[in-house]
This record gives C-alpha cells, structure tokens and sequence, in this order.
C-alpha cells in the first residue's frame, strides 16, 4: 500500500485526495487477509494527514482450543506522514521531534502505509483471542477438543485427596 504523493505536495494546503482500498495480503507476516474501505489524503503545511476508515478480517488461532477462526474489524486511523526531502528545492528536511519512522516520505515521495496498518492491526487485536466467548477449549489430559466430542479421561484422574469433595460433585 505505497502512494506517490509528489503532486499532493505540490498543492496548497488542504488539497485532498481520495482513495478506494480493496486488497488481500499474502505472505509472511501478513498484515490481514482482507482490508477494503476509503483512503482520505490531506495536504497540510508540514505533510500529508491520513484518515481512513477500513474493515479488515484476520485469521486467528483461538487461544483455548487452538482453532483457526476469522474475525472481523474495522480500523478509524489517522496518522501524519511528514516528507523527508523538500520537493521544490531537494533538500533534506528534518523531522518533527515525535515522529516516528514509519510516518515518513521517503526520498521518492512514496508514502508507504503498509506499517502504521499493520500496528494499528495488531493493536486492535485481542490479547487472548476466542473463537467464541463460550470456548471450552482442549482437555488437559488427553487434549480432545472439548467444542467437538465430550472427554471421558479425566473421571479417574482425580487426586484422592480431594475425594470427599468430589462426592459432592456427583450428587
């Protein structure tokens, strides 16, 4: 997801353009394996402000039963990209002082927003994601999916100790 924005950064202040993203990702790492939605560009006195409204899918592993599930999102991004070179003159600019790497033109005048997607993509995601909020997950014994098929294994793994207490369970 590169854009020249040479021309935007000809214009004048509050300049725009608009963008239509449709896109599949392959390859290691991948970022989501769909991201579509619209792309606004604008110009202002130091770079080019982003805003985007995107909806993704990502494949996830469910964290209790180890099944791979999709889950869908959508992302409110915004971001400044700042040039690193002047475009009328060709000399280096220095960057303001909290700007990150990955918010930069590079010399091309390619804006890549290939790496503020995927941060934002991986702090949208949860910690510990399910594939559903009542997930049963594996046994811990013989480690049968507990959403598939029920487990008989851990009927005689009980700890003796506990036997009284057991009981009660049974009644």
């Amino acid at each position: 997801m590169q854009y020249n924005v040479a021309q935007l950064l000809k214009e004048p202040i509050g300049a725009t353009r608009s963008y239509q993203v449709e896109q599949g990702f392959t390859g290691v790492p991948k970022i989501a394996d769909r991201v579509c939605g619209q792309l606004v560009m604008l110009r202002t006195h130091q770079g080019i402000l982003v805003n985007a409204k995107l909806d993704i899918e990502s494949s996830l592993m469910c964290s209790r039963c180890i099944g791979a599930f999709t889950r869908p999102s959508t992302l409110l991004i915004e971001e400044e990209w700042f040039p690193i070179i002047d475009l009328h003159t060709g000399r280096k600019l220095s960057p303001p002082v909290e700007e990150e790497e990955a918010s930069r033109i590079d010399a091309n005048h390619i804006l890549d927003f290939h790496e503020v997607l995927r941060q934002y993509v991986i702090s949208d995601g949860p910690m510990k994601p399910l594939c559903r909020a009542e997930c049963l997950g594996l046994c811990q014994h013989c480690g049968i999916n507990l959403n598939q098929a029920r487990c008989e294994c851990d009927a005689g793994q009980r700890d003796q100790r506990w036997g009284a207490l057991a009981a009660l369970l049974d009644k």
